[in-house]
């Protein structure tokens, strides 16, 4: 039964003081594969995407979000593979990096391979993350490339969401042309990422108003919770206009962690009256997500946690203020190299400097050998230090 407010209107229903416009209850993407998967030291099997996919589907959850393809041969592949198998691909949607017009290309060719027929395209728009990922901060530039990816996936007949990685630290007179750009050039949604956690859930309404006043416009809301606001910014997005959240099963993600699912269906159901959704999966939800991330029993939001700034990719350690909130030192935390078998030499090479290790040794050799090891140990979670004792284990070979 939908949950009646003081004034008598059921969910969605418009206050009678008129405080406040009427809400529509929104369309719920997980984005569990996809980006707890890729949370520093976090490897999803196959058999973990089957029983997470099935058990979002079974709770209600409109697509499930799996994978991220940068090019071919995808690592990601037997984790899309299993959740198409598991809740059809017409359920699912997978992440394709955008860095190129030749890398989109191949990455499309990619996902059509996997049987993909939704995309969700990461498109860095903040001036910090443009800088960095495609090498010019020029918005001229940033539509252009977001509009030949957009058509080279509607050419392939692929649902198209196109996202604003950092999106809530771009400028809304650099984000309002490029999301009407992207609708221009076809795309059938819009996601806003809180890449970097900063914006209070009123200034988060002002920004989505912005974007959903765009004719045409279908917006998603995807936040980050390390300042905690994850849920009640995405309950503004959503008292915006949004048409979508997107969460993670128990919060669990990368920089403090994203919306959690349980949390969020809840509120819904409390403060809007949602019933759609069977929220007995959900304690089930949580507990294979944690074994299959091997984060314990429990993940925790926030800045104080050993993960909220670990990372497991070079540019994120090299260039750690284009990803954070606040420095980890502020809180009295560290910044650390998180790191299963997803091993690059490049990550080794960083792991090593001014160890007094890294001189003479073959990076491409020893990032071979060391995954090598963590196959056959069980991949083993390493640190900076771990990576440093196995280099010098594999000199003394």
């Amino acid at each position: 039964m939908a949950v009646m407010d003081e004034h008598g209107g059921g969910p969605g229903a418009p206050r009678a003081d008129g405080a406040g416009p009427p809400v529509r209850l929104p369309h719920i993407s997980d984005a569990t594969l996809r980006d707890s998967a890729h949370m520093a030291g976090v490897e999803f099997g196959p058999e973990d995407a089957a029983v997470i996919s099935d058990l979002l589907v079974r709770t209600g959850v409109d697509l499930v979000e799996v994978g991220m393809i940068s090019g071919p041969s995808s690592v990601d592949a037997p984790l899309i593979e299993a959740t198409h198998e598991t809740v059809g691909p017409e359920r699912s949607l997978t992440l394709v990096v955008v860095r190129d017009r030749k890398q989109v290309e191949k990455a499309l060719d990619e996902a059509v391979r996997l049987g993909v027929r939704s995309v969700m395209f990461s498109i860095p728009t903040s001036y910090e993350h443009a800088g960095l990922k495609l090498a010019s901060t020029s918005t001229k530039y940033l539509i252009s490339v977001a509009r030949a990816a957009i058509e080279a996936a509607k050419e392939r007949g692929l649902h198209v969401t196109f996202s604003g990685e950092d999106g809530a630290r771009t400028p809304k007179e650099r984000l309002v042309p490029y999301v009407t750009a992207g609708f221009a050039a076809g795309a059938d949604r819009f996601r806003l990422a809180e890449t970097v956690a900063c914006l209070t859930p009123w200034q988060m309404e002002d920004v989505i108003g912005e974007l959903t006043a765009i004719d045409g416009s279908e917006i998603e809301i995807h936040s980050h919770n390390m300042l905690g606001m994850a849920v009640a910014n995405s309950l503004a997005a959503l008292r915006a206009g949004a048409d979508w959240i997107s969460a993670t099963v128990g919060g669990i993600g990368e920089r403090g962690g994203n919306a959690p699912l349980a949390e969020l269906l809840t509120s819904l159901r409390v403060v809007h009256g949602d019933t759609r959704f069977d929220l007995s999966h959900l304690t089930a939800l949580s507990a294979a997500a944690l074994k299959g991330s091997g984060l314990g029993e429990a993940f925790q939001s926030g800045p104080t946690t050993p993960h909220a700034f670990a990372y497991e990719l070079p540019g994120q350690l090299g260039n750690p203020a284009a990803y954070e909130t606040l420095p980890a030192e502020v809180v009295g935390n560290s910044r650390e190299l998180r790191v299963r078998t997803r091993l690059t030499p490049a990550l080794v090479r960083w792991a090593l400097t001014d160890s007094g290790v890294e001189d003479g040794l073959d990076a491409d050799a020893f990032t071979a050998w060391l995954t090598a090891c963590q196959e056959q140990e069980g991949r083993p979670l390493l640190d900076r230090d771990a990576i440093r004792k196995a280099a010098v284990d594999f000199r003394s070979r």
